[in-house]
This record gives structure tokens, C-alpha cells and sequence, in this order.
């Protein structure tokens, strides 16, 4: 796996996903207007601390950034969080919702 590659996908997917421009996401950042975009063409790399803002600003954990089995990490999360609150029989049937539309 080329991970350079990888991590800069990776920003961009979910940077798209929360619909917000490169421009718009590093200005939010408190960063120059292409710092995004420096990071997502592999001209540059974030550094740690860089990184644990990106995570922040994207609404995720740096754990969750690193889960490339998960899509939308973000709506993962609310997912889970609201499921955990509902009583079993209800979670239950969410979980069958879930599977129908997976096919399983």
C-alpha cells in the first residue's frame, strides 16, 4: 500500500463527505488557503499536530481515520452513539435495518 497515497485520499473522501472546500477546511484551520490542498496532492504531510486538528475539525478520532473498512467514520459514530441510547428491542430492530439493506 502506498500510504502517502492512501492518507491523502483519505482527507480528501472525508473532507468531501463533510462538504466543505480545501480553501474553506485550512482557513478553519487557522492554516494558509492551500494547506489542504498541499496535503491531498501529496506535496506535503501534516504534522502530528496537524494531523490531531484535521481529525478534530473532521469530527473524528485519529482512530477512526485510520479505520479504511469505515466510509463515513463520522456518521458511524452518531450512528452507534444514538443506537447505544434505544432499549435492546428497539436496537434490535435497527440492527435488522441495517442487515436488510447490506443484504445480509
Amino acid at each position: 500500500m502506498e500510504y502517502v497515497q492512501w492518507f491523502s485520499g483519505r482527507i480528501s473522501q472525508l473532507r468531501m463527505e463533510k462538504g466543505v472546500s480545501a480553501r474553506d477546511m485550512s482557513l478553519s484551520l487557522g492554516q494558509s488557503e492551500s494547506y489542504i490542498n498541499k496535503i491531498e496532492n501529496r506535496w506535503s504531510m501534516p504534522s502530528m499536530t496537524g494531523f490531531f486538528y484535521i481529525c478534530e475539525y473532521l469530527g473524528i478520532t485519529p482512530q477512526e481515520f485510520f479505520e479504511a473498512e469505515t466510509a463515513s467514520p463520522a456518521k458511524s459514530s452518531e450512528l452507534i452513539s444514538a443506537v447505544k441510547r434505544l432499549p435492546c428491542a428497539k436496537a434490535d430492530h435497527v440492527l435488522q435495518i441495517v442487515k436488510d439493506i447490506l443484504g445480509e
